[in-house]
């Protein structure tokens, strides 16, 4: 059952990771105006790709609720789920500043959270089954990633200082 949990948890986070990068790409390309206009706009108003992921996520939750699925089934509600947790996510800068541009930090941070989240899920041997060993390779993990991460976000930071000014020239000159 729990391996099981796992191989689903795994393809969460396949999906997830790929959605969020496949959405980060179309939205560069459609902002540089290197694809068309694919946003789908009702009323003169944009509809961001978070409402996509909620409306996902609410579908994916009342079949998981209500059909219970299995087999082939599963394997798409899985699908689901991380494109939906994907979606919603990459747009997470903007639950807290609304009316915000696209190009957050926030929303970054989010994403990479919960695919850490998602990767302890899916890699992470059982707490029943840890021995004195196994705490002290989490603490050392723990602290290894708590490092890493602290230095990947100084230099996301840096970078962000560089890329930031194209990003929102993208974002004022984008279709409306």
């Amino acid at each position: 059952m729990i391996e099981h949990a796992k191989s689903t948890a795994r393809l969460v986070l396949i999906t997830f990771v790929l959605t969020f990068a496949a959405t980060r790409i179309l939205v560069y390309l459609i902002m540089a105006r290197l694809l068309p206009d694919l946003f789908l706009f009702v009323g003169g108003t944009h509809v961001h790709h978070l409402n996509y992921g909620i409306f996902l996520l609410a579908g994916v939750g009342a079949v998981m609720l209500f059909a219970r699925p299995a087999g082939r089934w599963l394997t798409a509600t899985a699908h689901g789920y991380g494109i939906g947790l994907a979606l919603t996510f990459d747009e997470f800068g903007m639950w807290l500043h609304l009316g915000g541009g696209y190009w957050q930090r926030a929303s970054f941070d989010a994403v990479v959270l919960v695919a850490a989240i998602l990767s302890l899920v899916a890699f992470m041997p059982r707490p029943q089954s840890w021995t004195r060993r196994h705490l002290l390779w989490a603490l050392v993990v723990l602290l290894v990633s708590g490092l890493f991460f602290w230095r990947f976000f100084k230099v996301l930071e840096a970078l962000g200082h560089r890329v930031a000014p194209r990003f929102e020239q993208l974002e004022k000159t984008a279709p409306p």
